[in-house]
C-alpha cells in the first residue's frame, strides 16, 4: 500500500508540474474550456442505489462459510437513499482533483429459510436473525484533460476508492439456547484508472461522464472495482447547476485476517440528483 501511494504521489507531482509549465507558457487567448470547467466546485445531492450484496465469511483454518445474499437470504431492502458529496478543484483548466464521499447503512431482521455458516457460528433454518451491512466509501482522484476545447473535454484519471465495510449477524436466543453474534469488517484501498469527459450542448445544458476500473492485490486484500457515472447538467445561474444522472459502483473484495477469511461482492447502482456551487477566480477563456 505504501509503495502504491508513493508511486501515485510521484506520478501526480511529475505530470502536474509538466502540465503547469505547459499552461504557464501558453498564450491566454488560446485558453478555452466548457462552462462546467470551474476553479472550485462543491456538489451535494441524493443517491438512490439498487443494491446487490453477497458475503461469505469463514474461519481461516476451518469452514469456508456460506455465500449469503443479504437481499434474498436476510431480507435487506434493495433500495435506500443516501447523501453523496463531492469537492473538485482545478489548478488549471486541464488538471482536476476530486474528493467524493457517500455511505450506505442497511439492516434487517428475518427468519432464515436455510442454514448459514457465518464466522464462528452456524445459524440454522427457522432462526430469527438480525443483520447489518454498513459501507463508507471515500474516493480520491486526479485527472488530466488530454483534449480541452470550448465545448468538450476528454481525459484520464488515476485514484483510489477507500471502502470501509462492516457486517454482522446475530441471534438473540430465538430457536437457540444462547445469544450468538458474528462480526466481520475490512477497510480496502482499491486504486483505479479511468477516463472522463463532458460536452456542452449550449450555455446551459451539458453532459458529463466517467468510467473506472482496476483489479489489484495489496497485502492480504485482493479487490476488483468497476465504477462509472453519467449526468446531465442544467446551468441554473452564474454559480449554480443541477445534475440528474446515474451512478454505479461494483466491487469484489477478498480479505484474509488472522482468524477469518471474507469474500465481499456488492454493487450499488442507481439514479442521483445533485446541486453544484462554483467559486474561485478562473483564467481560462469561457464566459461566466
Amino acid at each position: 500500500m505504501k509503495r502504491f501511494l508513493g508511486i501515485l504521489l510521484f506520478v501526480f507531482l511529475v505530470v502536474h508540474f509538466c502540465a503547469a509549465q505547459a499552461d504557464s507558457t501558453a498564450k491566454e487567448k488560446e485558453y478555452a474550456a466548457p462552462w462546467f470547467v470551474q476553479k472550485y466546485q462543491i456538489s451535494v445531492g441524493t443517491f438512490i442505489p439498487i443494491s446487490n450484496t453477497q458475503i461469505k465469511v469463514g474461519l481461516t483454518n476451518a469452514n469456508t462459510g456460506t455465500q449469503v445474499d443479504f437481499e434474498s437470504d436476510l431480507g435487506f431492502n434493495t433500495t435506500i437513499g443516501t447523501i453523496i458529496a463531492d469537492f473538485q478543484y482545478r489548478l488549471h483548466r486541464r488538471s482536476r482533483f476530486d474528493l467524493t464521499y457517500y455511505h450506505i447503512n442497511r439492516s434487517s431482521t428475518k427468519t432464515l429459510t436455510k442454514d448459514i455458516n457465518f464466522g464462528e457460528n452456524t445459524y440454522h433454518a427457522n432462526t430469527t436473525v438480525g443483520a447489518f451491512f454498513n459501507t463508507n466509501i471515500y474516493r480520491f482522484s486526479w485527472g488530466y484533460s488530454v483534449i480541452e476545447k470550448q465545448k468538450f473535454e476528454l481525459g484520464f484519471l488515476i485514484g483510489a476508492h477507500i471502502i470501509n465495510t462492516s457486517a454482522e449477524l446475530n441471534a438473540n436466543g430465538t430457536n437457540t439456547s444462547v445469544s450468538v453474534k458474528d462480526e466481520f469488517g475490512v477497510t480496502a484501498p482499491l486504486p483505479d484508472l479511468g477516463i472522463f469527459g463532458g460536452y456542452a450542448f449550449s450555455d446551459r445544458f451539458a453532459v458529463n461522464g466517467e468510467i473506472d476500473f482496476l483489479a489489484v492485490k495489496i497485502g492480504d486484500i485482493k479487490g476488483r472495482i468497476l465504477g462509472g457515472s453519467v449526468s446531465f447538467l442544467y446551468r441554473l445561474s452564474k454559480q449554480f447547476d443541477l445534475a440528474a444522472g446515474y451512478t454505479g459502483l461494483n466491487v469484489k473484495v477478498d480479505a484474509t485476517k488472522p482468524k477469518f477469511t471474507g469474500n465481499f461482492k456488492w454493487g450499488y447502482n442507481g439514479p442521483s440528483l445533485t446541486a453544484s456551487f462554483w467559486f474561485g477566480k478562473k483564467y481560462w477563456g469561457h464566459k461566466n
